[in-house]
């Protein structure tokens, strides 16, 4: 892919282009089927229960079959809600989070994209999602609703913030946006990946990354036992499955982007490893990191609204500024 990106636009690198968007969305959409299972299944194992367990050989097909519920399911739109908005909020933030999974390399040579700005890209995308969140909360007519997505909104613009602001270090000692460099600074062992002398930002980056998603315990713009179902709660049928489907989809995008930022991407831990596949010790991170999200939604409960909110803007922040300060301490006494 990346040398079909230095040619000149023909109708059959298009086609390699638009097969290679088919597979890409094939591969996210079946993650997100199977995630839901394996969600569950997690969780089931940790509290004792058994999970999903009726449809398919182990409960396989279950996920299947609610998304085919989903899917056919009467799509209701509430007679007094802003009929056009309501429709385009769940396509506003399905599609930047699809399209963010475009800058994540998986090998050296598996890459969708190589870009120079692959970190600013992500951020600047992501962050659209949340004019979906507030749109959908807002067109719905509904003050739960409203009040549901301009929740989502302020908490999403507060983790924003420190979000970026510990990926600053990483981009400091590499010299470059672009990921797949980021990357490749980190070849020869585990000793050399990004999550040792960014510590601080990669403990930062991974609460922040948790508040992105919405998830628990920072699942707060869906607390049903006070805002009903939060900003998606007028929302039915496909339409609701593409809010559910938009955050599983950032799993997907999360997962992949902390194993290349911090955990060497497909670079094996010790280098006398590295005659494994590299696209092997990816998916072993990747599957590490969801397993770790599925863990904290079966141990963790919710937090408040204000302890969220405190949490930003008064621990998170100040530790991501002050890693980049001491991230430039060390460059400067190093050089």
């Amino acid at each position: 892919m990346p040398e079909l990106l230095q040619e000149s636009l023909t109708f059959t690198n298009f086609m390699i282009f638009l097969a290679w968007g088919v597979v890409m969305l094939l591969v996210v959409l079946g993650f997100v089927t199977y995630a839901i299972y394996f969600e569950r299944k997690v969780i089931g194992w940790m509290q004792l229960r058994i999970g999903p367990n009726r449809v398919g050989p182990l409960g396989l097909l279950q996920s299947v079959a609610d998304v085919t519920k989903l899917l056919i399911k009467e799509d209701t739109i509430p007679r007094k809600a802003e009929r056009e908005l309501f429709i385009l909020a769940p396509v506003i933030t399905f599609i930047p989070a699809f399209t963010v999974v475009a800058t994540i390399p998986f090998t050296e040579r598996l890459i969708s994209s190589s870009l120079n700005v692959g970190v600013l890209f992500y951020v600047a995308l992501s962050g659209i999602s949340t004019i979906g969140i507030v749109l959908g909360g807002w067109a719905s007519n509904n003050k739960y609703a409203l009040l549901g997505g301009m929740r989502s909104a302020a908490q999403m613009i507060s983790y924003e913030i420190p979000l970026v602001i510990s990926i600053v270090g990483i981009i400091m000692m590499t010299g470059s946006m672009n990921l797949n460099t980021i990357v490749e600074g980190q070849a020869g062992g585990f000793w050399h990946w990004n999550f040792l002398p960014q510590i601080i930002g990669f403990g930062v980056f991974a609460i922040a990354a948790v508040s992105e998603l919405n998830r628990t315990p920072f699942d707060l713009p869906e607390a049903e036992s006070e805002l009903v179902a939060g900003y998606h709660v007028e929302y039915s049928g496909f339409r609701f499955a593409f809010f559910m489907l938009a955050e599983y989809v950032y799993v997907f995008a999360i997962a992949g982007l902390t194993t290349t930022l911090f955990l060497g991407g497909w670079h094996a831990p010790l280098p006398f490893l590295e005659f494994i596949p590299g696209i092997v010790w990816f998916l072993l991170k990747f599957s590490f990191i969801v397993f770790f999200l599925f863990w904290l939604r079966a141990t963790l409960p919710r937090v408040r609204v204000d302890q969220l909110m405190g949490l930003g803007w008064k621990v998170l922040l100040p530790l991501a500024l002050i890693n980049i300060f001491v991230t430039a301490l060390y460059m400067a006494i190093a050089m």
